[in-house]
């Protein structure tokens, strides 16, 4: 059998554009013959995929999957709109979804994981999916929650179809099992997430680095009023207080009343709230310059 060395890798991988475990595996299979594995590559798929990796994916969906006291939620990218109303890509979406209940929110040992009834990891059946689609793929993220006793509810907004959708959000709320509407509280803190987009569970967890960056603006602010420094500071921490109800989910107003807090009516449910993660299709993808289509086509058109 030939070596399989490092420079055939790397010239394979130059030629194709595929990955290098991809390669290595390519040219074992071909007896380390570049054309041969080039071959070999192309009738898996992983040729034509290599080639679209490149391309921004910022849309695709979100998918939940739950079990009893657990739920999983990924978010699956693609490059276009269109995707998300594949059949295909939604079944895959809802299956990694699924895995990820089992293997958790790692996603190395998501993509490494088997994908049901194809013999194949799910990051080769992603890549089989480029290939047979045609547009990049990415799995970008994945939150996996759980209680000991009480649940784990499932929000997806404007759902394509069950457990897929555009924003997703999973609410971890312990309580004693026999807790009456507890799935119906869950489901309610998860409208309130989508909606009021909060950046921690409570006070303690809010990001230090950003409260300073807010402490230092609003102290900013607050010298502008020419007070003194005793008047600033107190100033700026009733501003912080204000920050926190912006910014804290057990802080905020309750989208429901427009009057409570969300602390006090978890309170009153008997609950504890341990937890919640919120995915929006896209946020964060630097997608790129966007271009000004009507002038393009004027450009082009030469008017």
């Amino acid at each position: 059998m030939a070596e399989i060395t490092a420079t055939l890798v790397k010239d394979l991988r130059e030629k194709t554009g595929a990955g290098m475990m991809d390669c290595k595996r390519a040219l074992t299979e071909s007896d380390g013959d570049i054309e041969g594995a080039v071959d070999w590559l192309r009738k898996k798929g992983l040729s034509a995929a290599a080639k679209k990796s490149g391309r921004v994916a910022a849309e695709g969906l979100i998918g939940v999957a739950s079990a009893p006291n657990r739920a999983a939620m990924v978010e699956v990218n693609a490059e276009t709109d269109f995707v998300a109303r594949n059949e295909n890509f939604q079944a895959f979406v809802e299956t990694v979804a699924r895995i990820a209940l089992d293997v958790g929110d790692d996603i190395d040992a998501i993509k490494a994981a088997s994908f049901p009834g194809t013999g194949r990891t799910v990051a080769e059946e992603m890549t089989h999916l480029v290939a047979t689609i045609g547009e990049n793929m990415l799995l970008r993220r994945a939150s996996v929650l759980h209680v000991q006793s009480g649940v784990v509810a499932t929000y997806v907004h404007s759902a394509l179809r069950p457990g897929l959708g555009k924003i997703g959000v999973l609410v971890a709320i312990e309580a004693p099992s026999e807790l009456a509407g507890l799935e119906t509280l869950g489901r309610q803190i998860g409208m309130h997430v989508a909606a009021a987009r909060p950046d921690a569970l409570d006070i303690d967890a809010v990001d230090p680095a950003a409260l300073e960056r807010e402490r230092a603006v609003l102290r900013e602010q607050a010298r502008a009023s020419g007070k003194p420094d005793a008047i600033i500071e107190k100033m700026v921490e009733g501003r912080v207080r204000k920050y926190y109800e912006e910014v804290v989910l057990l802080e905020q107003v309750w989208v429901h009343d427009g009057e409570n807090r969300v602390r006090a009516i978890v309170h009153k449910a008997g609950a504890k709230l341990t937890g919640f993660s919120r995915f929006q299709l896209g946020e964060g993808v630097d997608r790129g310059p966007q271009g000004d289509f009507a002038a393009e086509v004027a450009a082009v058109a030469g008017v």
